[in-house]
């Protein structure tokens, strides 16, 4: 099971429930892509990013990997900054689960 490097002892309440939805998808790919990303960017991330992180959280999983990959169209309303950082963070030079 994927593990974040995190800790989410120095995180507000808020930023630990983000994290650990980021981890637990149910998809393990997402797992892997989100969660990579929450312990990277998490503690920095302004609110209105974290607003935009909250709502992509809510998507269903295939749904955003198709996203992420390219394989469908990325809806306007999820057409932001931090879906932008979040697609920049994973530049596939390495296998996504190490």
């Amino acid at each position: 099971m994927p593990e974040s490097t995190l800790s989410s002892a120095a995180l507000d309440p808020r930023r630990r429930r983000v994290l650990f939805r980021c981890w637990r998808r149910g998809m393990r790919e997402m797992d892997f892509l989100l969660g990579g990303f929450a312990d990277a960017q998490l503690p920095a991330l302004p609110e209105a990013e974290l607003d935009d992180l909250e709502k992509l959280l809510d998507v269903p999983d295939r749904d955003a990997l198709a996203w992420l990959t390219g394989e469908a169209p990325l809806p306007n309303q999820f057409d932001t900054p931090l879906f932008r950082k979040l697609k920049a963070f994973h530049t596939h030079v390495r296998p996504i689960n190490l």
